[in-house]
């Protein structure tokens, strides 16, 4: 293996501890999911500007190449909206454990919108993580609604990893980011007031405890990790970023049982089922170990 794809599997991996606070902090904000992405995007795309400007490193681009990573940034932003809908309307763990399905989607998005021949063991590798998230909660139907969420969640990221490896060859990887905060800005700003109409989502800003914990996810879990993540797609195949992004429902689900005290998955259904995922990430990183 080079040096370039170890650097990349370490910033993978960081990347993913760093996601594991997400679903947390989508519980402890008291905003709708919704207003919440707004407020994550619209503090995320000020600060990108200021920094771009600050650093002399803001580019101009044309429309067209502003249309494309701001289309990117519309799926970034959708995926958010429903990962926090399927948190809120249910848990931390199920919404972070329907997550886990990026990798399957991926194995069946990815052929058709790249062409090219479709991968049978990409998919088995996938197939263990369905059985994963099904053996870990057997679609409570406490939680149908939550579930059907973070299923949907899981494939909008899926289309966004893919798009965002396309588009983001062409672009510089700070402004591509910047951009794709501004684009979904502005279709959630549109959307928002229609869904509201029918919806009420209550608070419209953050209040108390809202304001330090929107500032470390914009920060931190924002900024921070979809550079990253930029950076990985840029090193490493989409597949193997969003099937090592399975190990990401383990941290948020020990977090969550701490914070939350959701200990009733704690059994052994619970155990063999992340025993599945971490082992389809395992198979995964040893297949394209042994190829390089």
């Amino acid at each position: 293996m080079t040096h370039n794809a170890k650097n990349g599997f370490l910033l993978l991996h960081l990347s993913v501890f760093i996601a594991g606070f997400t679903g947390v902090l989508g519980r402890l904000i008291e905003l709708d999911s919704g207003v919440l992405v707004w407020h994550r995007m619209a503090w995320a795309a000020t600060l990108m500007v200021l920094f771009l400007a600050f650093s002399k490193e803001l580019k101009r681009y044309q429309f067209k190449d502003i249309l494309r990573m701001g289309g990117v940034g519309v799926l970034l932003c959708l995926h958010w909206v429903f990962f926090y809908a399927s948190i809120k309307a249910s848990n931390v763990s199920i919404g972070v454990v329907c997550f886990s399905l990026v990798g399957f989607f991926t194995a069946l998005f990815e052929p058709i919108i790249n062409k090219h021949r479709f991968s049978i063991r990409e998919f088995l590798f996938s197939i263990l993580t369905v059985c994963g998230v099904y053996l870990i909660f057997q679609f409570d139907t406490r939680y149908r609604l939550g579930i059907v969420l973070g299923i949907i969640s899981s494939a909008l990221y899926a289309l966004f990893a893919i798009a965002n490896q396309h588009v983001g060859k062409h672009y510089e990887t700070k402004n591509m980011l910047l951009w794709e905060m501004i684009g979904g800005l502005v279709v959630l700003s549109a959307i928002l007031p229609v869904y509201n109409a029918f919806i009420p989502v209550g608070k419209l800003f953050p209040t108390g405890m809202d304001y330090p914990y929107m500032a470390f996810m914009v920060v931190v879990c924002t900024i921070g990790l979809c550079l990253l993540q930029i950076i990985v797609l840029q090193k490493i195949d989409t597949f193997t970023v969003n099937l090592t992004y399975n190990l990401e429902p383990v941290y948020s689900i020990i977090l969550a049982m701490v914070i939350f005290n959701e200990y009733q998955e704690l059994n052994f259904s619970f155990i063999l089922g992340i025993a599945l995922i971490i082992l389809s990430v395992g198979l995964q990183t040893w297949s394209k170990f042994k190829v390089k």
